[in-house]
């Protein structure tokens, strides 16, 4: 094809040559209508445009687009009005001092740039170093589940594809906002302590200035929970277990050793010393990070060996023998179609109600703050400092007696006490 002003049928009808061999070829056809504007033609037939001209006495050539037979709107492709201007338009540049070959290669430099700091300081990305470089090795396994329910669940599909430096506090007010719409205020206050972490840890590592979470209230009130089990409460809850196997075992053990339902649930024969009938916590599984010895009481000990044991698992509350008891809320729901105790309750508030019973009874606080393994209140501050004493053998004393009461609000007569030896030296 010869140089000609191109038509859209003769830039449709153009080929690629054939080398001396035959083999197709890559072709330039040159627009007599433009100077310097070429259409070029791959061996595969796909067509596109570009201008040769010098710049500083060097020949240079730069790309304008593919080729289009109709105006397409956005991406590059070209009719062949649309690549004459384009091609007067770098012309003029060059007129003017500039080469725009060499800016359009700077340009892409620069996008692709852009693009790995935008990749870099995604919300995504850095979500991903938050939760395995803060959440997971600094604060305990559950914190860091809710922390990653709440990013992947609740943050991420909000702002993905945003950077961290778009993010604003009305966005965050926002995003605040739809979750409690949809999974009320508490969730709402939980997405924005979560976020509250996550943005003063990219501030302190100098990725944002500052957070945008800085002022926002929370949307519902945090109201101590004060529910306590009475006598017929618990004497229903305690023949309501003894209906639900596995998971009354569970529910026994929480409300007459006081701990938390998660370390309960986790518990291991490996951390039973039948012996001396002592259930030991190590630091990863308890809040505080230390060490925890609960005395087992003659009741619990009999729950606790009594549960079925499963070949080759260590974990003591477990159906089948794979993993540890779970589905709290289907737990309580199975003892509250028995029990049927009328007021709302929690199985967290068990725990509550075995202070509040060794209080009746009379134990000290120190000691009831011992059992639950509590570090504030009587051991806050220099108290704490100090006082390394574990108070084992009370805490043995005063777990048995509150044992023996709720025993006796079941049965309706005095548990027959058996004498308590002391801590072995």
């Amino acid at each position: 094809m010869s140089a000609k002003v191109f038509t859209v049928l003769a830039a449709k009808a153009a080929k690629p040559k054939r080398n001396a061999a035959g083999a197709l070829v890559r072709a330039e056809y040159p627009d007599r209508g433009c100077t310097g504007l070429y259409l070029v033609v791959q061996p595969s037939g796909l067509k596109s445009w570009a201008l040769r001209y010098r710049f500083d006495g060097a020949p240079r050539k730069l790309a304008l687009g593919s080729f289009a037979d109709h105006e397409v709107p956005g991406g590059d492709a070209l009719t062949v009005a649309g690549a004459r201007k384009a091609a007067a338009e770098a012309r003029h540049k060059v007129e003017q001092g500039m080469d725009p070959a060499a800016q359009k290669r700077q340009a892409k430099a620069s996008a692709a740039r852009l693009a790995v700091l935008r990749t870099a300081d995604s919300v995504e990305a850095l979500a991903e170093q938050f939760l395995s470089l803060y959440a997971k090795p600094r604060t305990r396994p559950r914190t860091h589940q809710q922390t990653e329910d709440v990013l992947r669940r609740l943050v991420l599909p909000a702002w993905r594809g945003h950077t961290v430096h778009e993010v604003r506090r009305r966005g965050v007010i926002a995003l605040v906002e739809d979750i409690a719409a949809e999974h009320g205020p508490h969730m709402a206050d939980k997405a924005r302590a979560v976020l509250g972490k996550f943005f003063a840890w990219l501030v302190a590592r100098d990725v944002i200035a500052a957070s945008p979470c800085l002022g926002i209230e929370r949307l519902g009130r945090n109201v101590p929970r004060e529910r306590v089990l009475d006598d017929p409460e618990v004497a229903a809850l305690w023949r309501a277990c003894g209906e639900e196997g596995l998971c009354g075992a569970f529910a026994k053990t929480l409300l007459l050793t006081g701990a938390r339902r998660g370390e309960v649930a986790g518990m291991r024969w490996s951390e039973i010393n039948q012996a001396e009938r002592v259930w030991t916590l190590p630091p990863q599984r308890v809040k505080n990070g230390r060490t925890f010895t609960v005395p087992l009481s003659s009741q619990t000990f009999n729950i606790v060996v009594s549960t079925p044991r499963f070949a080759g698992c260590d974990f003591v509350f477990t159906a089948e023998g794979r993993r540890p008891v779970g589905g709290f809320t289907h737990v309580k729901r199975k003892l509250d179609r028995r029990a049927k105790i009328a007021k709302g309750w929690r199985l967290h508030d068990l725990r509550r109600t075995c202070a509040s019973g060794m209080q009746r009874l009379g134990v000290p606080v120190e000691v009831i703050e011992a059992c639950l393994n509590h570090r504030s209140g009587t051991f806050r501050g220099i108290v704490g400092v100090y006082q390394r004493h574990d108070y084992l053998d009370e805490r043995r004393t005063a777990l048995q007696r509150w044992a023996d009461q709720v025993e006796q609000l079941v049965t309706g007569e005095p548990a027959a006490v058996v004498p308590l030896h002391g801590r072995r030296r």
